[in-house]
């Protein structure tokens, strides 16, 4: 249970004479491992064969055979590899390429994806893919990502150099840490974050306010609308009466 929990590694696999993972894993004597055909080369025209790795001698040729469980534990690690690859590509696929007017991702090469989030820190823009060691790495982890902006390098002080994440409300502008300091004693200053759910408060109440007066107006117009289509049945009748009584009048006239 212990060993299947264990994370396969490309480093654990790799032949040290080409490199590349073993293909039909062969172990001398002497505990390394290698590939077959690797080892049976090495050892072609070798009057006394040694170990690659620690160079123990063998006075007598090895008799190689395919070590049966690191072969299994080889084809274990192609199909997690794989796995990975394909997990990758229906990521990959999933995701948006980047049209006119959108953040680009600034790590894709070739498609430009469309990207999720801007790194503060970093002053990059990332896709899904490329976002993820954010999501994961523990020093990355701290850096301040919002959603994806273009011109990151304005969201720096260019006084201090250091992150506008403070907002001065006495001011109306973004600030650092240090203008805060320096530069904003006694101003009313906030984190950005603060200033946004205010900010949003205001506006979601503001809309509110613009729906409630949308729907006084279209009451008010529907209420003209029927007022109007009553009068012109009223004038319409009124009319009628007038034509019959005209009618009336000309019959007893005549």
């Amino acid at each position: 249970m212990a060993a299947a929990s264990c994370q396969l590694t490309e480093d654990q696999f790799l032949c040290c004479i080409c490199l590349e993972v073993f293909t039909d894993p062969v172990s001398s004597p002497c505990g390394h491992t290698y590939c077959k055909t690797c080892i049976t080369e090495h050892w072609k025209e070798k009057v006394l064969c040694t170990c690659p790795v620690c160079k123990k001698r063998f006075y007598t040729r090895p008799e190689l055979q395919v070590n049966v469980f690191i072969d299994q534990m080889v084809a274990q690690f192609r199909e997690s590899a794989q796995q990975k690859i394909r997990s990758s590509s229906s990521s990959s696929s999933e995701q948006q390429a980047a049209k006119p007017g959108d953040v680009c991702c600034d790590i894709c090469t070739g498609t430009k994806l469309k990207a999720l989030k801007s790194c503060l820190v970093c002053l990059v823009s990332y896709c899904q893919t490329h976002l993820e060691p954010h999501m994961t790495v523990p020093g990355l982890k701290t850096h301040s990502v919002i959603d994806p902006v273009t011109n990151l390098e304005t969201r720096i002080c260019q006084k201090h150099f250091q992150h506008l994440e403070m907002f001065c409300r006495s001011d109306e502008k973004f600030v650092c840490k240090m203008c805060m300091v320096s530069d904003h004693q006694g101003h009313s200053v906030v984190s950005l974050k603060e200033e946004y759910e205010q900010r949003k408060s205001q506006i979601g109440n503001k809309v509110g306010e613009m729906k409630t007066f949308i729907k006084k107006k279209q009451t008010k117009i529907q209420y003209i609308r029927d007022s109007v289509e009553l009068s012109n049945e009223a004038a319409d009748q009124q009319k009628a009466e007038g034509f019959l009584v005209f009618n009336n009048l000309r019959q007893y006239v005549a």
